[in-house]
């Protein structure tokens, strides 16, 4: 089975992204084209961002997951940290974390370290989700192999009866990472594939250096 791709092609034309035009610190101008593609309604969920770590077995892998809150320290996402990625963050923190917002033509790539934010903080955000899924956190043995879909079902089902009327507390094992970066790329689509790209690399931990990048 084959198929030739080569006649997709797409001219990108939209926006342009100029070093007179940019913030000297990295997390202002992604809060700018957050916002811009907030606004644009042209995306179900701009906070989809895919994070990529090195697998104990020595493979990189990329999955999707949102992003619930962004600071000037950095992104933070929740997950359950004995999953395959909280496994392969503990071995190796070192993570790529990325977003593609495709109706304005652009993407951020950023490189950073990942690690547990506070208990309490976890605590705070697990409080505020749905009691639904509070209790998928609970039934999931994330990354788990599991015999069929009825596992999960049947876990759902008794934890209803045991949590009705009740709070359901924060798992140990799951709660949030926040990625401090230390590269941010700004990747702004072009006519010609002369793309714009824009990458502010953390110098000495300090200082944030701007450089252009060929496309």
């Amino acid at each position: 089975m084959q198929k030739d791709l080569g006649d997709y092609r797409k001219s990108y034309e939209k926006s342009a992204l100029m070093e007179n035009s940019i913030s000297d610190n990295p997390m202002q101008l992604f809060q700018t084209w957050f916002y811009e593609v907030e606004q644009s309604n042209g995306v179900d969920e701009p906070n989809a961002m895919t994070v990529s770590t090195i697998g104990l077995d020595g493979f990189p892998k990329s999955r999707v997951v949102l992003l619930k809150k962004y600071t000037h320290e950095g992104f933070i996402f929740y997950t359950n940290y004995k999953s395959e990625k909280g496994r392969a963050i503990s071995n190796n923190p070192n993570v790529c974390v990325s977003f593609f917002w495709p109706n304005l033509e652009r993407q951020v790539i950023i490189k950073g370290k990942a690690e547990k934010i506070a208990e309490n903080l976890s605590d705070g955000y697990f409080e505020s989700r749905p009691h639904g899924s509070k209790l998928g956190a609970l039934v999931s043995n994330q990354s788990s192999v599991i015999a069929s879909r009825d596992e999960l079902e049947d876990e759902l089902t008794r934890l209803e009866k045991e949590y009705d009327g009740k709070e359901v507390q924060r798992p140990k094992h799951w709660g949030g990472y926040i990625v401090k970066p230390i590269s941010m790329e700004f990747w702004q689509g072009r006519p010609n594939r002369l793309h714009d790209r824009i990458r502010y690399r953390l110098e000495n931990g300090l200082d944030w250096v701007v450089e252009r990048l060929a496309p």
